[in-house]
């Protein structure tokens, strides 16, 4: 994993060869092990690279990187399958001077050019210029663990894998209204309607799962295009026991891949179902007389301390448990330096405890982490999911939702709630929002009180979420492709990064999540069972404490949104100034959001 920059001149003239480095001296932390900056013959290009040494830590692997004297790469990420991509090249003819994956990706792109992405198994954002063609492909992982900027600034495409990149030669930092509105009147911090938006005006992402083309000669930047989908007409006819063992198989073959590295690996352990798997699946693959690191934060004297499942992990598989004590008070002090760090608004404080997770692992060595997250968004983690279950059964016929409903108070003590308004959603699943619509237009919503008139005409107001799915992979399909998962990956990528450390996903194995949304509902949430594939499938694995837990625990440290009064004055005033907020008109309980707000117009 490391850092990326680039700057295209779209004019053909020189671009400004000093900018590149500072480009990449603004995100430095992302690649402490060496860096590396590059033009092309005409000057009208120029690559720039942070290295974090991964796979071959020799100089062999560092990068720009060239290959074929036609090729030219910075890439930031894995390629989990690079051996048995580089087996098949080889016996294809192609040869290799190093050990890395980089070039690996090299070779394959000079076989197959965009269709590259589709044998990928990994996390990535690169940019490839071909001396040839004189294009430039930049290309992004699937779900999007890897970041990647970019923005058109005075006739230069500018690219980077983090927005302060960008803000190092200039690019204006200037918060987009839009997105700010969206965030303190709805706390949304993606846009469905216009996903390669960022928090700020003129600086887009590439999506996750597309790729663009930059033609030197034609000075053109290209649309972003789409590689990859899941297709939810896919079925698959295994019986639950026989879906179980595909995806166990799966799951350890994801994670045999992403143990690979030339430098030490462990595992982030909350505690849960998720990061316990990967722990469990790892124990199994250690060599007699090999331990496992696992590193975790505990919460003191705090009721959703998980430290009872940590503890029963720690001991079942061995493992040398690494702990990080999360006061108040230590994750306070932290805080400050994460408004740098992100860029954009986080939600709450718990991501202070992932940072001190990753600090952590830095302090004892550790240079990847494994990590259960991207497991809740598809195989229905969120108690939310139970009710486009519940639409789904009652589709099929009354009495599966009156068994179902049975199960669900039995099991947690409650009804679950399936009113009028359930129906409507089950029903007619864009009515809601509908309504909602024609509410913006005829009365507005108290909460936008809090703008500026000024503010308010200057944006679209309409809350446009996506619909009630009244089908639970459709429902599965938004939570992991339009909903908050990509801030998840971004709050991984700035922690680890931010303490130059990688994070790696098994559960975002694309083979895994393709199969899993190959299955029936009944699968994902069996009688009862939440994730049901992944606790049956590990049930002989893991401590029944852990597999058959009845609550969910989020990651959610004592101090969940809690700011200072004299922080909140001053996030008030920062906004009363820059128009956003009626001063007669502040909203009481929002206080974190105003202070996330106010530091997208700097500190």
């Amino acid at each position: 994993m490391c850092g990326i920059a680039g700057i295209i001149s779209l004019t053909g003239k020189p671009v400004e060869a000093d900018h590149i480095s500072r480009m990449t001296d603004a995100i430095v932390h992302r690649g402490p092990d060496g860096d590396g900056h590059w033009l092309n013959e005409n000057k009208n290009l120029a690559f720039g690279h942070r290295r974090l040494a991964i796979i071959d830590l020799s100089e062999n692997g560092k990068q720009p990187m060239h290959y074929l004297d036609r090729y030219t790469i910075t890439f930031n990420g894995e390629i989990y399958n690079y051996l048995e991509i580089k087996e098949e090249l080889l016996q294809q003819g192609y040869t290799f001077q190093s050990d890395s994956d980089t070039e690996v990706l090299l070779a394959l792109y000079d076989q197959k050019k965009e269709n590259c992405l589709s044998d990928l198994d990994g996390m990535f954002a690169f940019a490839i210029f071909d001396k040839q063609t004189q294009q430039i492909f930049c290309a992004r992982d699937r779900f999007g663990e890897k970041p990647f900027y970019y923005t058109r600034f005075e006739e230069t495409f500018f690219f980077a894998s983090e927005i302060k990149a960008l803000w190092a030669v200039g690019i204006p930092r200037n918060p987009s209204k839009q997105r700010v509105f969206d965030y303190l009147a709805f706390d949304r911090m993606e846009s469905f309607e216009d996903p390669e938006s960022t928090f700020f005006e003129g600086i887009s992402q590439l999506k996750p799962a597309h790729y663009l083309v930059i033609d030197l000669d034609r000075k053109q930047v290209g649309k972003q295009i789409n590689y990859w989908k899941i297709n939810l007409s896919k079925k698959s006819a295994l019986t639950f026991e026989e879906a179980q063992a595909e995806f166990k198989r799966l799951l350890t073959q994801s994670i045999e891949r992403r143990l690979r590295s030339d430098v030490p690996v462990g595992s982030s352990l909350s505690g849960g179902l998720d990061s316990s798997s990967i722990v469990s699946l790892i124990s199994g693959m250690k060599s007699a007389g090999q331990s496992q690191h696992t590193f975790s934060a505990r919460f003191p004297n705090f009721k959703k301390d998980e430290g009872i499942y940590i503890d029963l992990m720690n001991k079942q598989t061995g493992s040398i448990p690494h702990e990080v004590s999360c006061t108040e008070a230590s994750l306070n002090e932290v805080l400050p330096r994460l408004f740098d760090i992100h860029e954009e608004p986080f939600g709450s404080t718990s991501i202070t405890a992932q940072f001190k997770v990753m600090q952590l692992a830095k302090e004892n060595g550790i240079t990847v982490l494994m990590d259960g997250q991207g497991a809740d968004e598809y195989l229905a983690g969120y108690s939310s999911f139970y009710l486009n279950y519940a639409a789904e059964l009652r589709a099929s016929g009354k009495s599966a939702l009156t068994r179902f409903k049975k199960l669900y108070q039995d099991h947690f003590g409650v009804d679950l709630v399936t009113g009028r308004t359930f129906w409507i959603d089950a029903k007619y699943p864009d009515l809601r929002d509908l309504i909602r619509k024609l509410k913006n237009k005829t009365q507005k919503p108290v909460y936008y009180k809090q703008f500026t008139t000024e503010f308010l005409n200057s944006v679209k107001t309409g809350n446009y979420k996506t619909g009630f799915k009244n089908r639970l992979n459709e429902a599965l399909l938004d939570s992991l492709t339009k909903n908050s998962l990509q801030t998840l990956l971004r709050y991984a990528d700035r922690n680890a990064m931010a303490n130059s450390r990688e994070v790696r996903l098994p559960f975002l194995s694309h083979e895994l999540v393709e199969f899993t949304f190959s299955l029936p509902a009944s699968y994902k949430i069996y009688e009862i069972w939440t994730k049901a594939i992944l606790r049956f499938s590990l049930s002989d694995s893991l401590p029944s404490e852990i597999v058959w837990r009845k609550e969910k625990v989020g990651f959610e440290p004592p101090n969940y949104k809690s700011v200072s009064p004299e922080e909140a004055t001053w996030a008030i005033n920062r906004l009363i100034e820059n128009k956003v907020l009626d001063k007669n008109h502040i909203l009481p309980g929002k206080n974190w959001e105003y202070v996330q707000a106010a530091h997208l117009y700097g500190n």
